[in-house]
This record gives structure tokens, sequence and C-alpha cells, in this order.
């Protein structure tokens, strides 16, 4: 567990390596995911191809939850992007931790505060573009004197929770998973005794962290839908 993260500096900038390494992971399984899903596509759809369109599916079922289709059928692609992506995140530090020359090399890119919270700023800022696009200038800055005017100052301050709350909700549950994984790990490669005590644990909680995984990667999604249908959608 005494490990850094590894870092460089480029024009006065701080950079991770392992960061970046892991995101081109991510989005590389995500992009092989999809191609082998629809490279060969089928009236009849088999394997991954089935797969595929269960969780258009099921994104489209979360969008058609928060707005009107019509509205929300445009960001049907960015749900499934950001399910895809964030489930593959969450899921790459569960089988194993690397550290070398005691820097940490290979985790989930979402146990990273830093990950997480551009996530949720770029969810956010989408909000306010697709608000102003939609609504216009004038409609869209209307919506912040709704119902009454004195609320705004309010509203202004949720947009930065909301931001926060998306962004260290997915970190902090994806790092605590991996920092107990991380202590059984260490406690089963103490001794033989600690291997016995530990392997059950440890086996239980990488079940555990799959479902918590997944169901991050929901609620992600899901708040991703409801700000923008906030903005978007006149029902609300």
């Amino acid at each position: 567990m005494n490990h850094e993260n590894p870092s460089f500096v480029l024009f006065g900038l701080s950079f991770n390596p392992a960061n970046i390494m892991m995101l081109f992971i991510t989005c590389l399984i995500v992009f092989l995911i999809a191609f082998f899903s629809t490279r060969n596509l089928k009236v009849k759809p088999t394997g991954m191809q089935n797969f595929m369109e269960w969780v258009m599916d099921f994104v489209k079922g979360i969008i058609k939850n928060n707005m009107d289709w019509r509205t929300g059928g445009r960001f049907h692609v960015l749900g499934i992007t950001l399910i895809m992506f964030v489930f593959v995140a969450n899921m790459l530090g569960l089988p194993m931790a690397v550290v070398w020359d005691h820097e940490l090399w290979w985790k989930s890119p979402t146990a990273d505060p830093v990950i997480t919270m551009t996530l949720a700023t770029m969810v956010v800022v989408l909000t306010h573009f697709y608000g102003v696009k939609m609504l216009g200038v004038k409609g869209y800055f209307k919506t912040y004197l709704q119902p009454m005017p004195f609320l705004a100052p309010l509203k202004i301050i949720e947009e930065f929770a909301n931001t926060l709350t998306l962004g260290l909700r997915l970190y902090g549950n994806i790092f605590a998973g991996e920092i107990l994984i991380g202590l059984l790990a260490s406690l089963g490669a103490s001794s033989a005794f600690g291997l016995a005590g530990a392997l059950i644990p440890a086996l239980a909680w990488q079940g555990f962290s799959i479902f918590i995984g997944a169901i991050q990667a929901f609620i992600f999604v899901m708040l991703t839908m409801v700000y923008m249908a906030h903005k978007v959608d006149t029902d609300h």
C-alpha cells in the first residue's frame, strides 16, 4: 500500500502517465466492444450484437424515464458511451494493481478524483451547452429566474454541488473498493494463515465490487440524463 502516483512535468503542468495509460486502455476496450458488436449485424442478433442492443435499450429506458424521447433521443449515443466507459474503467482495477518502483501504474481510472471530476465537469458543461442550444440564450438564462427570481443564487450553487457530487460519488465508491481489495491482498501475502483468512473475503468483495461498479456506471448515466433534462426539457 506504500506507493505513489507516477508523474512528469510538461509545459509547467504535472501529468500522471498511469492515468493516461489507463484511460487509453479503457477507450480501447470500449472501442473493441463496439466494433466486434456491430461489424456483422444480423436481423436476429446473437452474441455481442445481442449484448450491445441490450445496452442500447437499457440506456434508452434511462432517457425516456427522465425526458421526452423526441428531446432525449439525441443523447442516446452519449449515454451509451458513458455507461460503457465508466463501467469498463471501474472494472480495470479489480483483478490486480501493478506497482513498479513504488509507483502505482495499474488501477481503475475512476479511482482517481482528477478523472471523475473531469468527467463530471464535462457532463455539466454539456448540459449548459445543450440548454443554450435548444432554448436559446435568453430562454436558458430565464430558467434561473423560475419559479422565483430570488432563487437564482441557489440554482447557481446547485450547479457546483451537482458537479462535486457526480464526480466524488463515483470516485469514493471505486477508490474505497480498491483500498479494501489492496488490504486483503496484503493480508493474504503476509503468511499462510493470512492467505487462508483473506481468500474467501477477497473473492466475495471482488464479486461485490463488480456489482458496485455496474451500479455506479448506471447512477452516473442516470444523473447525467436528469441534469440534461432539467436544462433542455421544458416540462422541468
